[in-house]
């Protein structure tokens, strides 16, 4: 399988059917619209502190994935026929063997199973290129992705300190 290429198609708890892909280096603006569309609370649970607007060095680092250290997919429903990015995920590796995760789901798709539909095909993906296991820091209070986690079926360990869940999950 060539990581960079994968594809898949899922079907969201409203019947909506969705595409998660591999990012690709023309998803800039989709991933910028994806950002517009995300409220301030869910945008503090995925970088810890009230980010509207990214630097033009941040948006490379989100856009510049190799499919060997740095992973990502994005998640496209056909919003009034046009292909949305409306969420994503990825991982970067930390040492070998092991990589820090993290998600965001726009707001208006939260509650359909985009986050858990990410973790199947993101660990599917990460065990194609190596990675043995997945590693994320979690506001102790961002439920939804705690219990992404905790039913992804993969064996997981949690430790909490200071408002921050950190979560190891092996990748079998």
């Amino acid at each position: 399988m060539e990581v960079a290429k994968y594809e898949a198609v899922e079907t969201l708890r409203d019947g909506r059917q969705v595409t998660i892909r591999a990012l690709r280096p023309g998803d800039r603006d989709g991933l910028l619209e994806a950002v517009a569309g995300s409220s301030t609370q869910s945008l503090y649970r995925r970088f810890f502190s009230p980010k509207r607007a990214f630097t033009e060095g941040e948006i490379a680092f989100f856009l510049n994935v190799d499919f060997v250290e740095h992973l990502a997919l994005v998640v496209v429903s056909r919003d009034g026929g046009r292909p949305t990015i409306v969420g994503g995920a990825r991982c970067i590796v930390v040492q070998p063997g092991s990589a820090e995760v993290a998600f965001a789901v726009v707001d208006k798709c939260q509650g359909q199973g985009v986050g858990a539909a990410l973790m199947k095909h993101l660990a599917h993906v990460a065990r194609q290129v190596g990675i043995k296991e997945l590693v994320a820091e979690v506001l102790s209070d961002n439920f939804p992705m705690l219990k992404v986690f905790k039913k992804s079926g993969l064996p997981l360990s949690a430790k909490q300190k200071d408002g921050v869940v950190h979560i190891v999950l092996k990748l079998l």
